[in-house]
C-alpha cells in the first residue's frame, strides 16, 4: 500500500487501509470509529480439540457470540472475512491465557502460532455504531474518543461441552427517546449482537458501579440518560476464564479485527 498522508484521519481510512497501519504496529489502540460500515470481529483462538465445544456454545448463545468465521487448524485466514487478511497480524493487541488466566499482551501471533489453532471471529457492536449514527444518535465512546464501557454481568449463558460462563456487555447511554430508537436500529444487526439486552438499572444484571467499566473506559452518563446494554464479544474471554482451556487468545478489549464485509450485507431488513 502507498504511504498514507499523515493528514488523513483514521476514521477516513478503508479497511485495507487501517489493517495496514495495525500489520505494521502503527496503531495499537482501539479500533471503534474506524473503517465505518465494515463488520468488526472479536476473535477467539483455540486449540482444536476444544474447538467443537466453543462451536457448540456459539450455536446456543448467538446474541452473546454471533459467529462470522471459522479458521481451519492451524490457518491464519479466514478467506471470507477478507482475501489478504493475516489475522496474526491485523489486530491492534491480542492477549493470551493459560489454564483461564491472562499470561501477556501480544501485537502478533508470529511467535505463539501453533498447527492446531483454531480462529473464530464473532460479530461486533462497534459494526453497528455508524447505523446509530446515520439515525440521528449520538455514541458517547466515539464522541468522547474512549473505548466502549464494557461490564462482566450476572446473565448466565447457555453451557455448551467444557464451556460455561456469564454475558459480558458494553454499554452505551441514551435518552429513553433515544433508546427506543437504538432498540430499531441495532435489532437489524444480528450479527452484531442485534438489540439490547438490558437498559435502566445496572444492578439489576450484577453491575455495581457503572462509573467502573470492567473492560474499555467509562463514558458520561448525562441527566435524563439511561444505560444501554449489549452483548458483547468479550463474553468469551469471561468463559475462558470460568472454563479454563489449557491455551487461548483472544483480542483485546476494543480492539477489533476489521474485515471487509459491510456491516448492512449482514443487517436485516
Amino acid at each position: 500500500m502507498d504511504k498514507l498522508d499523515t493528514s488523513v484521519s483514521l476514521e477516513s481510512l478503508t479497511p485495507a487501509q487501517v489493517r495496514a497501519l495495525i500489520r505494521t504496529k502503527d496503531h495499537t489502540g482501539s479500533t471503534s470509529g474506524l473503517a465505518k460500515g465494515y463488520l468488526q470481529a472479536n476473535l477467539l483462538i483455540l486449540p482444536a480439540d476444544w474447538a467443537n465445544d466453543f462451536l457448540l456454545f456459539c450455536q446456543k448463545n448467538p446474541v452473546a457470540c454471533p459467529l462470522v468465521g471459522v479458521s481451519e487448524p492451524g490457518c491464519r485466514y479466514i478467506p471470507e472475512l477478507g482475501h489478504d487478511i493475516d489475522i496474526g497480524r491485523d489486530v491492534p493487541e491480542f492477549h493470551v491465557f493459560h489454564e483461564g488466566q491472562f499470561t501477556q499482551a501480544v501485537y502478533d501471533l508470529d511467535e505463539l502460532w501453533r498447527d492446531d489453532l483454531v480462529i473464530f471471529a464473532l460479530g461486533c457492536s462497534f459494526s453497528f455504531e455508524e447505523a446509530l449514527i446515520q439515525a440521528g444518535l449520538k455514541v458517547r465512546n466515539i464522541e468522547q474518543n474512549t473505548n466502549v464501557s464494557m461490564y462482566d454481568t450476572n446473565i448466565a449463558c447457555l453451557p455448551a461441552g467444557k464451556f460455561s460462563g456469564n454475558m459480558v456487555v458494553s454499554m452505551r447511554p441514551f435518552t429513553p427517546k433515544d433508546a427506543i430508537r437504538a432498540v430499531q436500529v441495532t435489532s437489524r444487526y444480528p450479527k452484531a449482537h442485534g438489540a439490547p439486552v438490558h437498559f435502566g438499572d445496572p444492578q439489576a444484571i450484577g453491575i455495581d458501579d457503572i462509573s467502573k467499566p470492567n473492560y474499555g473506559e467509562a463514558v458520561d452518563i448525562y441527566p435524563g440518560e439511561v444505560p444501554v446494554f449489549w452483548a458483547c464479544g468479550v463474553t468469551p474471554q469471561n468463559v475462558v476464564r470460568h472454563s479454563k482451556p489449557p491455551f487461548c487468545i483472544t483480542h483485546s478489549p476494543g480492539k477489533m479485527l476489521i474485515t471487509d464485509l459491510l456491516s448492512n450485507a449482514l443487517a436485516v431488513l
